[in-house]
C-alpha cells in the first residue's frame, strides 16, 4: 500500500509530501478509493473561449489565432488565480455601485468599470510610477483634470472624483483614437503613445498593433474579467450575497474652513478616525488645512453599522 501511495503522489509532482500524507490515509479502505480520492479531489480543465466576445459593444476578432490564443490565457490565468478573482466578485458587489451611474452620466460604456478592476483590483493602490487610486491616476493627470493633489489633500482617492476624471479622459481618447477599444488601450499607454504605434504599423485596430507585454494584454484582461464576473457558474465560482461586501450608507457634510483635530472631528459624528478615514482615504493627513476655504464634502458612516468608539 506505502508502494501504491507513493506512486501516485510521485506522478502528482508531490513525493516530497508523501510522509505528510501517510498518516492521514492510512485508515483508507482499498487502494482503489484511495486513488480515486487523489486523483479527483481537485480537477482543472481546459476552458472554452466564448464564440462572440466584445468590449463596450466592438467585438474581438477571436478568428484570429492569436488573438484567440491571447484571450485564451487571460482567462485561465484570471479563473485560476480563484482567491484573486473571488475577492473582484467580493469588491465589485460594493464599489460598482459609485462607478456605474458616473459612467452612464457621461455617456461612457458600463464595461469600462472593468478597466478599473484591472487596474487596480478596486482598491486604493500605489503603483511604482506614483499611479494612485481605484483608477490608478498620475499626480500630473489628475492635477491637469482638476483634481487637487497634495501631501494634505489627494483627490485621487476619492472614488466619486477619480470616475468623473476617467471618464473626461476616456471620452478624449475616444474623440483622438476612434473606438472605445482604442480609448481603453490608451488608458495604459497613453493617447500619443497609441496613436504613434498605430502610425509607425499603419494599422488602424488595437487587435492589429505589435504592443509591449503589459499593453498587448491589457484588454484581453479587462474582457476576461468582464466574461468571470458575469457568469461565477460558468466559471466555477461559489458565494452568497451575504458573502459579498457592502457600501456602508453614508452622508455628506460640507466643510469649508480648516479642519484642526479629525480625531475630534471624528468623535463629534459618533465614529473614530479610522472609520472617517476608510469613507474618506483623500484626506491624507489628521487635519484639514484649507488656507483657500474651499467647499470639501466629507462622507460620515450612517448611525447603526459600527460600534461606538
Amino acid at each position: 500500500m506505502m508502494k501504491t501511495i507513493k506512486n501516485i503522489l510521485a506522478c502528482l509532482g508531490l513525493l516530497s509530501l508523501s510522509a505528510l500524507f501517510i498518516f492521514a490515509v492510512q485508515d483508507a479502505p482499498s487502494d482503489e478509493n484511495l486513488e480515486k480520492k487523489i486523483i479527483n479531489d481537485y480537477n482543472v480543465y481546459a476552458l472554452s473561449v466564448p464564440e462572440n466576445l466584445n468590449f463596450a459593444g466592438e467585438p474581438m476578432p477571436l478568428n484570429d489565432p492569436d488573438v484567440l490564443e491571447r484571450m485564451d490565457r487571460e482567462l485561465l490565468v484570471n479563473t485560476y488565480w480563484q482567491s484573486n478573482a473571488l475577492l473582484m466578485f467580493k469588491r465589485a458587489n460594493k464599489y460598482f455601485p459609485v462607478i456605474e451611474p458616473i459612467l452612464k452620466k457621461h455617456g461612457i460604456p458600463d464595461d469600462f468599470k472593468y478597466l478599473a478592476v484591472i487596474e487596480s483590483g478596486l482598491t486604493n493602490a500605489v503603483s511604482p510610477a506614483g499611479a494612485r487610486g481605484v483608477w490608478q491616476i498620475m499626480k500630473t493627470t489628475g492635477r491637469e483634470y482638476g483634481l487637487e493633489v497634495n501631501d494634505n489633500v489627494d483627490e485621487r482617492y476619492n472614488l466619486e472624483l477619480a470616475t468623473e476624471v476617467a471618464c473626461d479622459y476616456l471620452k478624449k481618447a475616444k474623440d483622438k483614437l476612434g473606438s472605445w477599444t482604442l480609448a481603453a488601450a490608451s488608458y495604459n499607454a497613453g493617447m500619443a503613445g497609441v496613436a504613434n504605434r498605430l502610425k509607425d504599423q499603419n494599422v488602424t485596430d488595437y487587435y492589429d498593433l505589435l504592443l509591449g507585454e503589459e499593453t498587448g494584454r491589457y484588454m484581453f484582461r479587462i474582457v476576461a474579467l468582464k466574461e468571470i464576473l458575469n457568469h461565477p457558474d460558468k466559471y466555477g465560482f461559489n458565494f452568497r450575497y451575504k458573502d459579498l461586501y457592502k457600501s456602508i450608507p453614508t452622508y455628506k457634510v460640507s466643510v469649508d474652513t480648516a479642519v484642526t483635530d479629525f480625531v475630534k472631528f471624528s468623535e463629534q459624528f459618533g465614529i473614530n478616525y479610522k472609520i472617517l478615514k476608510l469613507h474618506n482615504p483623500w484626506l491624507r493627513e489628521p487635519h484639514l488645512n484649507n488656507n483657500s476655504r474651499k467647499e470639501y464634502f466629507i462622507e460620515i458612516p450612517k448611525e447603526g453599522y459600527y460600534s461606538k468608539p
